[in-house]
């Protein structure tokens, strides 16, 4: 198979050899948006982040942190939850928990069949990142995926979307069960339904020699007696073992038993923890800021799970309240559930990075862009716990754009971000580009009529009426938006007398930006693996770059001082 493409951009210098089946490309991120402003180095944020990603120093002050702070002893307790995929993972692994080497982490909530495009782009980040630092720090780095198979939102994970065999968007669901008590997917069986589900996915998978294989590991994984997360973890366990990744389940009895001493802080201390937290949060406010996670004042950031299902523990004069079901946990009750029974707590989304930290020896997580974002809230959580945050690196935001969509690109002057408009107005964008030379002439030398004319109207006018300006402009306005419906008739007259260009557009939209959504929210990674084989993770990997720059920032770290 000719390999992909792992350009950084679509232009024709950079296209790829002949016969790629498919290139990858990097997203741009919003300017303005935090993992942009992270990335670029903005100053206002140096004070909620361990370090800048890219200066290989954040990265040896916290690996200096986890060497002292975590000897074998204490890594080997959560050590035993970690699930090697190969001979290779479990060699590097085994040095790490003998007290030589780090973790570069991200995780994700159990998805059915693996989930999103960008669960692949988490999980090869950290991939990349991990060998950049192991080269670095001259120790073994692994990539550890976290399973958070702890969460409790079924209907959040239990749908897939994929393009079927039309090249529409189609998406798999497992029906809900408003009647069952919320629990962890760790303890959610998947049921006979997941039967229909598996081979819905089976129908659209592309016929290929690598297709059998997987559907072959999809009905073993998932199965009617398995669990929500038994299944991604199996399915993930085997997409990425030639990455030689290791994983960690949330819920595993060793990892719970690890976790008491900080979910016990958390308990006993959770005003301590909300203050931690609120105080960041504002400071990041001041700074310019939203939260993305709020801070409520009266809760633990822990969640407790029994026969009725997971809440929130929120305080009340008696103890805990689940508020969901109107009940009352006494203190003194929930402190010896914990030590008995660890199962039953979890961390929320504050506290889990900080569990991760106290007992595995990670030097950095990696996150999408709302982890990155709530990262800048808990840097005093990880410190009011002893433990110093590690350094947050944003994961590669990618499209994977195939041949047809690629040509579509090519032929009508197109990127992948131009499909977030309504399709409607691509396809006029498109359209003009056909218009007659004299009709565009036409155009262009009315609108400068207009504008000239409008200005010599004001100009002149001004003697008369010094307040005149408001007025013209509402007058030339008013001609410009005539002279556009105009152009946009015409366009949509073009527009529909060429389907064969629209049906095209339409396939290319349904490929990069399908349902009005990005297309690594959107579409699985699966059928890709599906249609393309080893090649198609190798083409994501290398198009990932995980620079270590001498010229990036130079960060001090998280600041939690008052004021």
């Amino acid at each position: 198979m000719t390999r992909p493409e792992a350009s950084s951009g679509l232009s024709p210098e950079q296209a790829t050899e002949p016969g790629a089946t498919f290139r990858v490309a990097p997203r741009v991120p919003e300017p303005a948006s935090l993992v942009a402003r992270l990335q670029a180095g903005d100053p206002a944020l140096a004070p909620f982040y361990a370090g800048h990603p890219g200066d290989a120093a954040a990265y040896e002050r916290k690996a200096a942190e986890v060497a002292e702070r975590l000897p074998a002893a204490a890594r080997r307790a959560a050590g035993a939850a970690i699930r090697a995929t190969t001979p290779a993972a479990a060699a590097r692994l085994e040095r790490i928990l003998a007290g030589q080497g780090y973790f570069v982490t991200t995780g994700q909530q159990t998805g059915l069949f693996g989930g999103p495009l960008f669960v692949a782009h988490k999980i090869l980040t950290a991939v990349r990142l991990a060998a950049a630092l192991e080269e670095r720090l001259g120790q073994p780095v692994a990539p550890l995926f976290w399973v958070a198979s702890e969460d409790h939102d079924f209907r959040e994970i239990a749908s897939f979307r994929l393009l079927d065999r039309t090249e529409s968007v189609r998406t798999i669901r497992l029906p809900d069960a408003p009647e069952a008590p919320p629990v962890a997917m760790a303890r959610r069986l998947l049921g006979q339904d997941v039967n229909a589900a598996v081979e819905a996915l089976a129908a659209q998978l592309p016929d290929t020699p690598w297709s059998g294989e997987l559907l072959d590991v999809v009905r073993g994984a998932y199965r009617p007696d398995a669990t929500v997360a038994e299944a991604f973890t199996e399915l993930v366990a085997h997409v990425f073992a030639p990455f030689d990744l290791c994983i960690v389940e949330a819920h595993h009895p060793a990892l719970k038993a690890a976790s008491v001493p900080v979910l016990g802080a958390a308990l006993t201390e959770a005003g301590r923890d909300a203050a931690a937290v609120g105080g960041q949060s504002a400071r990041l406010a001041a700074a310019g800021f939203r939260e993305q996670v709020a801070v409520e004042a009266d809760a633990a950031n822990l969640l407790f799970e029994d026969e009725h299902g997971r809440e929130r523990l929120v305080r009340d004069g008696r103890g805990w309240a689940l508020r969901r079901t109107n009940r009352v946990l006494e203190a003194e009750r929930a402190v010896a559930l914990l030590q008995a029974e660890p199962w039953r707590f979890s961390p929320n989304v504050h506290l889990r990075p900080v569990v991760e930290s106290a007992l595995l020896p990670t030097v950095c997580y990696v996150g999408g862009p709302a982890e990155v974002s709530y990262f800048a809230q808990i840097g005093c959580l990880f410190h009011a716990h002893g433990v110093a945050p590690p350094v947050v690196r944003p994961r590669a935001s990618l499209d994977v754009i195939e041949r047809a969509a690629y040509k579509v690109l090519r032929d009508y002057g197109l990127t992948p971000a131009d499909f977030a408009a309504p399709f409607e107005r691509v396809a006029k964008q498109v359209a003009r580009r056909d218009m007659p030379e004299d009709v565009l002439r036409a155009e262009a030398a009315l609108e400068a009529a207009l504008r000239e004319g409008y200005a010599a109207l004001h100009a002149a006018a001004l003697e008369i009426d010094p307040n005149v300006e408001g007025p013209v402009l509402h007058g030339l306005n008013v001609s410009l938006s005539a002279l556009e419906r105009v152009r946009d008739r015409l366009a949509t007259h073009l527009k529909r007398a060429d389907q064969v260009k629209l049906a095209r557009l339409g396939r290319a939209a349904a490929h990069l930006w399908p349902d009005g959504q990005p297309q690594e929210r959107a579409l699985g990674f699966l059928p890709y693996v599906a249609r393309y084989g080893p090649a198609f993770l190798e083409g994501v990997a290398a198009a990932i770059h995980t620079p270590l720059d001498a010229a990036a920032p130079a960060w001090r770290g998280v600041e939690c001082q008052d004021g």
